[in-house]
């Protein structure tokens, strides 16, 4: 069987066995439920936004979900969680990113953290090829931020940033030496950018911070020009149909801008955001991306050999 007769026939085990990319992953919201629920002892409650934003995300973090990643041994078996969630979606490349200043708020040391990362990418999916990433909020003083990051320099592990949170927060401007850092240390460059923004923010983003690759970027199908640009450049965006449909960007699967960036030659791949939050592995997202009428099967082949090859 096929990847195209694996989505016509709608069998996601069959859907799931064929390789795919995870670029767009935030590790410790992107786990699989059912390890969580296990390890806290009850159901978490659903997330469901009723509002354009992440505000309601956020708050969905400090209610529901910071109770247990309160508990001991919970960092763990969140990073462990998202290694079952990637095997069992048949993720085959993985960029998974873990928040720069998470160990200060939680005390949890550098060491730990990266001996973590490292323990369950082996003991779980050691077949992966696993990117370890830091993550950046965009909601945080530089100062602050540029000092979380020197804990983890001297590491030489994590292989990508990224910048995310309210993408109105603050200007790209302000981070520059952060991802000037990150470059000298040959790391590569992402961030968020218009997931609620304009054409106008992926475009300047990508300028500001000299970026390899854009979370999201779905704004830029609001300009031709830009996605001229983008498909010019050929830098990848990492869309995330679910996330942007749950968070209310956009109101459905078949009205999805991924079609229009693709038509346009944007280079774009279909990541998970936060599977745990959203329910949906890329398989899933794969086949609604079929069902609804969006892609045909072969085109959904080659968005998914896409992903793998960046």
């Amino acid at each position: 069987m096929t990847f195209p007769e694996a989505l016509i026939s709608g069998d996601l085990r069959a859907i799931r066995s064929f390789p795919k990319a995870d670029l767009h992953n935030h590790c410790l919201l992107g786990g699989r439920r059912s390890v969580i629920e296990k390890y806290y002892g009850k159901k978490l409650e659903k997330f469901r936004a009723t509002e354009p934003g992440i505000r309601e995300l956020n708050r969905w973090i400090g209610k529901v979900y910071r109770p247990f990643i309160e508990l001991p041994g919970a960092f763990e078996k969140g990073v462990e969680a998202a290694f079952v969630q990637a095997k069992h979606d048949g993720v085959a490349t993985l960029e998974i990113s873990i928040d720069a200043c998470f160990g200060r708020m939680f005390n949890i040391t550098p060491d730990r953290v990266v001996a973590t990362l490292k323990y369950y990418h082996q003991a779980v999916a050691p077949g992966i090829d696993f990117r370890p990433e830091l993550g950046f909020s965009r909601s945080q003083p530089f100062e602050t931020l540029h000092s979380c990051f020197e804990d983890y320099l001297g590491f030489q592990y994590f292989r990508s940033i990224d910048l995310y949170d309210d993408e109105f927060a603050q200007s790209v401007g302000n981070f520059k030496p952060i991802y000037r850092l990150a470059r000298q240390s040959g790391m590569k460059c992402k961030a968020h950018a218009g997931e609620f923004g304009t054409a106008d923010s992926v475009m300047e983003a990508i300028e500001v911070l000299e970026l390899d690759a854009v979370q999201h970027g779905i704004g830029a199908a609001g300009s031709s020009m830009v996605m001229k640009w983008l498909a010019g450049l050929q830098i990848p965006l990492n869309v995330c149909p679910t996330s942007n449909i749950r968070l209310k960007r956009i109101s459905s699967y078949k009205t999805h801008p991924i079609r229009t960036l693709f038509d346009h030659g944007v280079n774009v791949t279909v990541n998970t955001d936060d599977a745990l939050v959203f329910r949906d592995g890329n398989s899933e997202q794969y086949r609604k991306l079929y069902r609804c009428g969006l892609f045909t099967p072969d085109e959904l082949d080659m968005i998914r050999k896409n992903g793998l090859e960046q």
